[in-house]
Parts: structure tokens; C-alpha cells; sequence
């Protein structure tokens, strides 16, 4: 068909021009809108500057052909081929490409937010600056595609191939790119903040000064990944695999890695405020030191021995554990979730419940803190609710002043320390805890419920695994020794005048030596 034809009868309203052979014909700028060229040939054409919006192209053959600045908008190419095609500026917004063929396609700064994409083969194509916001390409082919500078925000890449595609300062922020195929690929200084990267295979990526927070990596392949600078604060890597992954300076404050295998690593300078201790894999982890400053500014560095980092990344959580000599029965459960709760609204460093094992005969209240300087002000105010809670206070401050009245004189400068931090940190609790108003914070349902006037034991566990018995009840595990006796039976504390028996020093002096210091050095 000629051009002249074409255009006179779209003139004259025709619409169908399926299978039509259009090779190599000049249709630059035509106005073609709503046009059926399901099947047509339009390879080597020129339609640069051609209004094709909304029109029907799938099935077409456009190889090596001119849509440079083309309007392609809400246009069906479903299963075109375009092949080499020159798509450069062009409008493809909400457009239909499922399954189209664009190896090698030029789509430099090409419109495509909102494409439908899924499973289109961009093999080596150009789409340097383009945007493809909100677009699906979910099981496309973006092998050794160049995307620099790109905006994929909100984009769907799920099971997508990137092999070798370069990313590098292209915006992914709230992408799914779960379960994505991303080997060799450069994401330098990319942000991808908000991604959802699960289960992705990130092998040999380079991610160097990318922008992961918030970034889903759990269970993530980030084995001999470049991650040097990038910021990985708040971000999921729960079970991922960082095996040789290099992490120097890369900002990891908040991000929680519970499971993920650091074997081989390498972490020299890495941010690592508030970040779990625990659970990791570091065999062969090189590690010179790392900030563990809350802004990552420095201000505190830690610096490791020959073995010192293993240890440092292989800690204990620490926990206070209250043991409660009765199960905890529905009313009780309902009593003690209001206490708590109301204590995280007047006492900022109880904000998150405890864990609760029930048994037969007790139960177990188990808090996890951050680090062991908050045991004691932490146990401080967790045993508020119950009725032993002052004379377990009072073995609190009572072990701080053992502390402090033999430290002069039989501690080293390290001991020194670590008191000087629990006294700073209790004294600030003990504040809190004095402001604090216990009518607001203690449902009257307590005051009615023998769960509460149970005895109780204060235990301590530190980051060395090491444990504390802070407050033992004298009353605790004999209520079930004399059945027959009507007073053994009972919940309250038989006993209510014997003094509470204080940890040894030596007990205290080990346990507090079995802190994790984390003091600050200068470069």
C-alpha cells in the first residue's frame, strides 16, 4: 500500500489496515490515532513525530524502524517486534508491550510509566533516562540493558533478567524486583530505597553508594556484592547471604541481618548503631573497626583485635527475664497487657512487650534491650506491675552502690567505666520512674489478682551469655511443698520482712566485665 492511499482512507474514517506491508514507507508526523496495524509490516519505516496513540500494532514487524518522538500512547504492541527500532523520546505512557521484542531498541529518555512490559525481551536496549514509573515488567529481559539514570519508581521487575544490566543512578525507590535474577548488575548509586529486592539474586552486584534503606533484602544472594558506601540503614536482610560481600563504610544503623551469613566479609568502617549482634555467620570476616555512633559521624569508633571482631558480631541478646511463681490465667494476661502498655506511654525505654511463656506452674516474662546497659533500668521498671517490684528496686540501687563503693580502690579504668554508664543510665530511670503516675499506669484489676502478688525472680542476662540473679523471692517454688497446708497454697509472699539475699561482688564485678563496651575512639 502507498502512503497517499493510507492516509486518504483513514481521511475518509477507515480504521483497519491489518497486514498491511508498509516497509520502508515515510509516515513521519502523520496523524494515525486509533489506526489497526495488528500484523502490519512497518519494519525500516519512518514514523518519527507520528500520532499512533491508542492504535493496534500488535503483532507487527517495526524492525530497525523510526518512532523517534512518536506518540505511542495507551498503543497495543503485544508481541511486535522492534527489533533496532529508534524509540528515542517517545511517548509509550500506558502503553501494551506483553511480550514485544526491543533487542537493542534505542529508548533514550523514552516515556513508559505506566507500560505494561511483562515478559518483553529489551535485551542490550538503550533506555538511558527514560521513565518507566509504575511499569510492569515483570518477567521481561533486561540483560546487559543500559538504564543509567532511569526512574523505575514503583516499577514491577519481579523474576525480571538483569544480567549485567547497568542501573547505575537510576531511581527504583518502591520497586519489586523480589525473586529477580540481578547478577553482575551495577546499581551504583542507584536508589533503591523502599525496594522489595526478597529472594533476588544479587551475586557480584555492584551496589556501591547505592540508597537501600528501608529496602527489603531478606533472603537476598548478595554473595561477592560491591556494597562499599552504600546505605543500608533500616533495611531487611533477615537470612541473606553477604558471603565476600564488601560492606566497607556502608551504613547499616537499624538494619536488622538476624540469620544472614557475613562468612568472608568485609566490614572495615561499617555504621553499626543499633544493629543485632547476633545470629550471623562470620567465619573469615575482616574487620578493622566500625562506627557505632548513633548519626554514623564518627564521633564513636570501635576498633578490633585480631579475634575481636568474631565476638563483637557473635553476641547474646541481651534480656531481662521476670519468672512468675503462678501461670498466668486470661484475666491476669489482660491486666498485665494494659500495664505495659501504659507504662510505654509515659516510660520511653519499655516500648516493646515482652515475650510470655506460660507453664503449669509459672510464667515467664522475657524483655530484649539493645544493649547491656539498659538491663538494670529496664528490670528498674518491668517489675513495677507486681507486688515485689520495691524490694526487687531495691536490690538494684543496692548492687550499683556495692558497685561504686568498690571500684576505686580493686577496678581497672574499663570497670570504671561500665558503672559510671549503668549509674548514669539508673539514675536517669530512677527520675523517670519517680515522675511517673502509678495510678494511670496500674489497673485496678491488679490489685484484685494474685498473679501479681506471686513471688518472683529477677534474672539478667548479658551479651556474653553470662546471667545475674538480681532479686530471688525466698517465698519462690514453696508454695507446693506442703499441700496440706492451707498457707502454702497461697500466692502472697509468706515471708514479707526477710531481706532480699544481694548477688555476691564477684558475681556483680563478672557480670558487668562481661559487657560489650562499646566506648568511643577518635580517628
Amino acid at each position: 500500500m502507498e502512503v497517499e492511499e493510507l492516509l486518504n482512507r483513514y481521511a475518509a474514517g477507515e480504521r483497519d489496515f491489518s497486514g498491511v506491508n508498509l516497509c520502508e514507507v515515510n509516515l513521519s508526523r502523520v496523524n494515525l490515532s486509533g489506526a489497526n496495524f495488528t500484523g502490519a509490516n512497518l519494519s525500516i519505516a519512518n514514523l518519527s513525530g507520528a500520532n499512533l496513540s491508542g492504535a493496534n500494532l500488535s503483532q507487527a514487524k517495526l524492525n530497525v524502524t523510526r518512532l523517534s518522538g512518536a506518540n505511542l500512547s495507551r498503543a497495543k504492541l503485544n508481541g511486535t517486534i522492534l527489533n533496532v527500532a529508534n524509540l528515542v523520546r517517545a511517548n509509550l505512557s500506558d502503553a501494551h508491550l506483553v511480550q514485544a521484542s526491543l533487542i537493542r531498541a534505542e529508548l533514550i529518555r523514552a516515556e513508559l510509566s505506566r507500560a505494561n512490559l511483562e515478559q518483553a525481551n529489551l535485551n542490550a536496549a538503550d533506555l538511558r533516562e527514560s521513565k518507566l514509573r509504575n511499569a510492569n515488567l515483570s518477567g521481561a529481559n533486561l540483560s546487559e540493558a543500559d538504564v543509567r539514570g532511569s526512574s523505575l519508581a514503583g516499577a514491577n521487575l519481579e523474576q525480571a533478567k538483569l544480567n549485567q544490566t547497568d542501573l547505575s543512578s537510576a531511581d527504583l525507590s518502591g520497586a519489586n524486583l523480589s525473586n529477580t535474577e540481578l547478577r553482575h548488575v551495577n546499581f551504583n548509586r542507584a536508589n533503591l530505597s523502599g525496594a522489595d529486592l526478597s529472594s533476588a539474586n544479587l551475586r557480584w552486584a555492584i551496589l556501591s553508594g547505592a540508597n537501600l534503606q528501608w529496602a527489603n533484602l531478606s533472603d537476598t544472594k548478595l554473595s561477592g556484592a560491591n556494597l562499599i558506601g552504600a546505605n543500608l540503614s533500616n533495611s531487611n536482610l533477615l537470612n541473606a547471604s553477604l558471603v565476600h560481600a564488601d560492606l566497607t563504610q556502608a551504613n547499616l544503623i537499624r538494619a536488622e541481618w538476624v540469620g544472614a551469613d557475613l562468612s568472608g566479609a568485609t566490614l572495615t568502617g561499617a555504621k553499626v548503631y543499633a544493629v543485632s549482634r547476633f545470629g550471623l555467620k562470620t567465619d573469615g570476616m575482616i574487620c578493622e573497626w566500625v562506627d557505632v555512633s548513633p548519626h554514623g559521624d564518627h564521633s564513636q569508633i570501635y576498633r578490633f583485635d585480631t579475634d575481636d571482631s568474631k565476638k563483637f558480631f557473635n553476641q547474646t541478646p541481651p534480656t531481662v527475664r521476670i519468672i512468675i511463681d503462678a501461670p498466668l490465667d486470661s484475666v491476669a494476661n489482660f491486666a498485665l497487657a494494659a500495664a505495659y502498655y501504659n507504662l510505654s506511654q509515659q516510660y520511653a525505654g519499655l516500648t516493646q512487650p515482652p515475650s510470655i511463656t506460660v507453664g503449669y506452674r509459672r510464667t515467664v516474662l522475657t524483655f530484649r534491650v539493645e544493649n547491656d546497659e539498659q538491663l538494670l533500668s529496664t528490670a528498674y521498671v518491668a517489675i513495677l506491675p507486681f507486688e515485689n517490684a520495691t524490694v526487687t528496686q531495691k536490690s538494684i540501687i543496692t548492687s550499683i552502690k556495692q558497685l561504686r563503693n568498690h571500684a576505686t580502690n580493686h577496678l581497672s579504668i574499663p570497670d570504671l567505666r561500665r558503672i559510671q554508664q549503668l549509674s548514669n543510665s539508673l539514675g536517669q530511670t530512677l527520675n523517670q520512674a519517680n515522675a511517673l503516675d502509678l495510678s494511670k499506669i496500674i489497673p485496678p484489676a491488679i490489685e484484685n489478682t494474685s498473679f501479681f502478688k506471686a513471688p518472683t525472680h529477677t534474672l539478667l542476662l548479658n551479651s556474653s551469655d553470662q546471667t545475674l540473679s538480681l532479686y530471688h523471692d525466698p517465698s519462690f517454688g514453696k508454695r507446693f511443698m506442703n499441700p496440706t497446708n492451707p498457707a502454702n497454697n497461697k500466692n502472697t509472699n509468706p515471708q514479707p520482712n526477710v531481706p532480699p539475699v544481694m548477688p555476691p561482688l564477684s558475681a556483680l564485678v563478672d557480670f558487668i566485665r562481661g559487657f560489650y563496651s562499646m566506648e568511643g575512639q577518635s580517628l
